[in-house]
């Protein structure tokens, strides 16, 4: 076993067991799922703070030599799709527009995985500067996270008083192409008396809002159980401007289940991580901006691919480190169980 300096916690590394795995190429587990949605992270630097995710000193850097270039994350995109069955890609941070090269990365990956989506989760600050280039370089949607429309809460909430480049970016990228545009937005005890106003906004506008019930991520280490706003708490607060019916998830692997907002045909959805866990349908496989697998946002298991990638590991190599990492993945978080304990990386450290 190895250790990886990832600039929050020391984490161990190592290959995998493979005992009892079935000979196919795609990234199953012991429990009967194949990942197909590959998320990368590009960095762990971000333009905002949100409580929720990033201390208000930001997390410690990553050492430019322990980031994946460009040229590797290509590879590293180009070997799940074609050796490990992945069928989309989404690019997240931190704050995936702090990379200079982000236009490089994707233009690489609509090239080498050809045909395959490519999307990324934003803040959205300064993509009205960025949106039409990305969307010539090959990204095909966003999602933009968003908590409020509401610009005293989104600057308490994220400590920097950004919303107007954030709207700015959102009509851009709508003007570019990049859609569906959906928004996504953690629910908080502070923000939940404007979460009707978001909701509007959002159907005004033509974007698909999902609500993500809060979890223990956050860098400050805050969260806790009895706080957390629920999606039960979130519908009724809904209700009481909007019509709404539940429709369920569009397929069995989508985090969100789908409401009709006023007979439709708008919706919104709800990702109640915590409360209605989806684990047992979880489609996901996560590369950190450092090049490690990680197979569960909650699992501080990772398995290096960067160190044997550099060390000249042929593709197939790479993939079958990917394959053990995967076969071991948990059969769930266990957020809402007593005696939850949460990982030492933050979301901002992972990835969403």
């Amino acid at each position: 076993m190895t250790t990886v300096d990832v600039g929050i916690p020391v984490l161990r590394t190592g290959r995998s067991s493979m005992e009892g795995r079935p000979d196919v190429s795609d990234l199953v587990d012991r429990f009967g799922r194949t990942a197909r949605d590959l998320r990368v992270s590009l960095t762990e630097k971000c333009s905002l703070r949100c409580r929720y995710c990033m201390p208000e000193e930001g997390l410690p850097p990553i050492a430019p030599e322990n980031l994946l270039t460009a040229a590797e994350i290509v590879r590293l995109v180009e070997i799940s799709v074609h050796h490990l069955g992945v069928r989309e890609v989404r690019f997240t941070g931190g704050e995936p527009l702090m990379r200079r090269d982000l236009e490089e990365i994707i233009a690489g990956c609509a090239e080498r995985a050809h045909g395959v989506p490519l999307s990324m989760t934003t803040n959205a600050v300064g993509l009205e500067h960025r949106a039409a280039a990305l969307a010539r370089a090959g990204l095909t949607r966003i999602n933009v996270s968003l908590d409020s429309v509401h610009r005293a809460h989104f600057a308490a909430l994220t400590r920097r008083d950004r919303l107007p480049s954030v709207l700015a970016g959102i009509r851009v990228a709508q003007h570019a192409g990049l859609a569906p545009l959906k928004v996504n937005a953690v629910l908080m005890r502070e923000t939940l008396p404007g979460a009707v106003d978001l909701l509007q906004w959002c159907l005004d506008q033509g974007c698909a809002l999902r609500f993500i019930e809060q979890m223990p991520l956050d860098a400050d280490r805050q969260w806790a159980r009895e706080n957390m706003v629920d999606a039960a708490e979130l519908l009724a607060v809904l209700g009481t401007r909007f019509d709404l019916k539940e429709i369920g998830r569009e397929e069995p692997s989508a985090p969100a289940e789908e409401w009709l907002v006023d007979g439709g045909p708008a919706t919104v959805g709800i990702i109640a991580s915590v409360t209605r866990s989806f684990c047992e349908d979880c489609d996901r496989t996560r590369l950190t901006a450092e090049g490690t697998v990680r197979s569960c946002l909650f699992s501080d298991h990772e398995v290096d691919l960067r160190g044997a990638l550099r060390s000249g590991a042929d593709d197939e190599e790479l993939a079958q480190l990917w394959r053990g990492a995967m076969w071991n993945k948990w059969a769930g978080h266990g957020v809402d169980a007593a005696g939850f304990v949460p990982p030492e990386r933050s979301m901002g450290a992972i990835g969403g």
